[in-house]
């Protein structure tokens, strides 16, 4: 849990990493651009002047200087417009429209926009404030650009990362499975030859002495020392599913957990009436359900109820296993299915994410915590397609 608990605190600093790095980069581009748009509107108002330099021209006008600084504007879009609202010149500007008459009127729209916007600069002709021009303006194609840039940087980055987490995600998962497999596929082997052994002494003990009642339970425990040792060996590869009875799976699983269970553990079974049948691996598939009531034992600390409860729905069948026991905190009910966690003092950490790989890789069903609550226990539901 405390490895866990670690790597969600540094997934936690890399968002916050990387937030800051977000703003701190749209921070940076915003004074950039609040830079360059100043700069263009002094370029404007110098445009400006050099128009009103143009208009009260005399025999002492460099108008050679001025005109060079009117056609130097080859960027920012600008509409010249008399009082009235008409359009008396423009530069930089892409017009669409079919005819002259709807480009004027497409012009002075865009005009009145940019004055309404408040990108315009008011010249005067002499003394009379009725006589005068309005400079519209509009930023730069290179300057609009450049507003965008950030966000389609991050853009970029964000799907680099995303697709680099991925990636490793998918690296760890694939590395996660063969180290599994191995470990089950060794784990069958190493168990092979002693069950061997065991079940030819059980047979020299039953001929020695045949009215020995505990040499049937003996043999039951071997053989499901055998079974234990096949579904390790089938971990890795995908068992062929077959048309199995779900009510002898659960049945076998109640008594298997009657007997190895102290008398304070109440297990209470609720089955329909007829026989539920399910396309499924029965050896896997009972190991998934003794999973979840072992580990149903271990929270209620030896002394409770479980209750395994199968619904036959239309298209599907349901198995709910529950406790009354300490129950789950609901920071940890996400990463129950994670592999190495564990609230258990010993432990792997591993069944629960085993269990979730049999149900949904080998069975294409869902495992999942219905609800939990401390103090009160915790409900799993499987939920299996017929």
């Amino acid at each position: 849990m405390q490895w866990t608990d670690r790597i969600r605190q540094v997934k936690i600093i890399l968002v916050i990493a990387a937030v800051l790095i977000a703003v701190a980069s749209l921070a940076v581009s915003h004074f950039l651009v609040r830079d360059l748009s100043d700069e263009e509107r002094t370029k404007m108002e110098i445009w400006a002047q050099a128009l009103n330099a143009l208009n009260n021209a005399d025999e002492n006008t460099d108008v050679s200087l001025v005109l060079n600084v009117i056609q130097g504007n080859n960027t920012i879009p600008v509409i010249v417009m008399d009082p009235g609202g008409r359009v008396t010149d423009y530069r930089n500007i892409d017009i669409k429209a079919g005819n002259e008459a709807d480009s004027i009127a497409y012009v002075a729209e865009l005009g009145r926009r940019m004055y309404n916007s408040g990108r315009y600069i008011r010249v005067d002709f002499g003394t009379d404030r009725k006589d005068y021009q309005l400079v519209c303006y509009d930023e730069s194609t290179m300057l609009k650009r450049l507003y965008s840039y950030p966000y389609v940087q991050l853009g970029i980055v964000l799907i680099f990362v995303v697709v680099a987490i991925f990636a490793l995600l998918s690296s760890k998962r694939a590395e996660q499975n063969k180290v599994w497999v191995g470990l089950s596929k060794e784990t069958a082997h190493q168990l092979g030859t002693p069950i061997s052994s065991l079940m030819a002494w059980v047979e020299i003990l039953r001929e020695n002495y045949p009215d020995d009642e505990l040499i049937p339970e003996m043999n039951k425990d071997v053989r499901r020392l055998e079974r234990i040792a096949e579904r390790f060996s089938k971990i890795g590869s995908l068992p062929e599913p077959v048309d199995a009875s779900m009510n002898e799976v659960l049945d076998h699983v109640v008594d298997y957990m009657a007997r190895r269970t102290s008398a304070s553990v109440d297990i209470v079974h609720r089955f329909p009436d007829h026989d539920v049948r399910v396309r499924m691996n029965a050896s896997l598939f009972e190991w998934v359900i003794e999973n979840l009531c072992k580990n149903a034992v271990d929270a209620m600390e030896g002394r409770g109820r479980i209750t395994l409860t199968m619904f036959d729905e239309h298209d599907r069948v349901v198995i709910e296993v529950a406790d009354n026991g300490k129950g789950i905190r609901r920071k940890d009910i996400k990463n129950v299915f994670t592999p190495g966690f564990t609230t258990k003092k010993r432990g792997w950490g591993l069944g629960l994410s085993l269990a979730k790989r049999i149900v949904e890789e080998y069975h294409k069903g869902r495992i999942y915590v219905k609800n939990s609550e401390i103090g009160k226990g915790t409900t799993f539901r499987i939920e299996l397609q017929k």
